[in-house]
């Protein structure tokens, strides 16, 4: 009779291992974002100075761009409009778990309803009745381009990472297409663009400057998707789906539903900053109505950390990065891919910095143990 195989033991386990950290300290929530963006700045100091420029010269320019007069902020106020509802609709969608990398195509898509209805559906009426109409175009144009990948997540299973960004492509060359088309000025003189909105489109401004009313928009959506969130029980499933899909299902709530639901919400602000562009500072739809609003958007939502009163403040800051990139684009010929640089810089860091937040080093031993 043969004796038993013997089995060999696995080997020792050792190295290093990533572990998810239960609760994040106080200090490290703090520290570690002042500490990224510290960093960012810093490679971003050393990416010009390789260049040959002075940081603290461009640095210093860039807020004095941003900052330095009564018109430089307000200017930086127009900015954030648009930054801060793409941002509010990004994060809305993002606190499910939802991908939504549209929100260009949905602005866009915004845009070009609120035209029809200045141009057409209520041209002759006064502004107490087109300005609300242009809203809910607006809003109606950006939920239905965000509720098609919501509709296919949700029901069909079909990733929205990839459909929301595609539907972007379509969005703009179809309204590429109406203003080089059927809604070109027959005035313009060949250039592409609609013809110049109604006076009674126009939405009001503050004094002198271009403020606009978008800002009272985005800071009353601010407020009531703080509430939504966090006080209600729509708000309540979006974070338990957001957290667990599959609890949320076993818990018996309608995730698919939901989805629909958060991506049209999202499409719906990201379209009421369209209209907001439009009828606060374009007063007509043009080729490049935006420059890249809708993808800006994604980093105002990630690091205003999914907080409508964080994307606020986020949104205020990178407003100012944008219009400093532009005055240091006059001042000192710098290229204006110079305020994109630094905003990329500052989320990659984040991010990594986000990884030291919610997860620790640890050892492991040899018998597989983490120390």
């Amino acid at each position: 009779m043969s004796a038993p195989a013997t089995t060999t033991p696995p080997p020792p386990v050792r190295g290093w291992r990533l572990e998810r950290v239960s609760k994040p300290s106080i200090a490290a929530q703090i520290l570690v974002p002042i500490a990224s963006i510290v960093a960012a700045l810093v490679v971003g100091g050393a990416i010009m100075l390789f260049a040959g420029e002075n940081p603290l010269s461009v640095y210093r320019e860039m807020f004095d761009g941003a900052f330095g007069s009564n018109y430089r902020r307000s200017e930086t106020l127009v900015k954030m409009i648009p930054l801060l509802l793409t941002g509010l609709g990004v994060a809305v969608a993002f606190r499910m778990q939802l991908w939504n990398i549209g929100a260009e195509g949905q602005f866009y898509f915004g845009a070009v309803f609120a035209t029809w209805v200045a141009l057409y559906g209520f041209a002759d009426s006064g502004a107490w009745i087109v300005i609300p109409a242009m809203m809910v175009g607006g809003m109606l144009g950006g939920a239905l381009w965000g509720g098609i990948p919501g509709v296919l997540r949700g029901y069909l299973g079909v990733n929205e990472t990839i459909t929301s960004l595609m539907l972007n492509y379509v969005a703009i060359l179809f309204a590429s297409w109406l203003v080089h088309g059927p809604w070109r000025n027959p005035d313009g003189f060949g250039f592409p663009g609609t013809e110049i909105f109604a006076a009674a489109t126009y939405l009001p401004t503050w004094g002198t400057t271009r403020v606009h009313l978008g800002l009272v928009f985005g800071l009353v959506a601010a407020v009531i998707l703080s509430f939504v969130l966090q006080r209600t029980r729509w708000g309540y499933e979006i974070s338990i789906a957001g957290n667990s899909e599959r609890v949320a299902k076993y818990a018996g709530m309608a995730t698919g539903r939901n989805m629909v639901i958060v991506m049209l919400v999202s499409g719906g602000l990201a379209g009421l900053a369209g209209m907001s562009e439009l009828a606060g500072i374009g007063h007509s739809l043009q080729r490049e109505l935006s420059p890249g609003y809708g993808y800006t958007a994604i980093i105002v939502a990630w690091l205003g950390r999914l907080n409508p009163f964080g994307i606020i403040l986020v949104a205020f800051l990178l407003a100012g990065l944008l219009v400093g990139g532009e005055q240091i684009q006059l001042s000192l010929g710098l290229p204006s891919a110079v305020a994109p640089m630094l905003q990329g810089i500052i989320l990659f860091f984040l991010l990594g910095g986000d990884l030291l937040t919610l997860y620790r080093i640890v050892r492991v031993s040899a018998t597989g143990a983490a120390s």
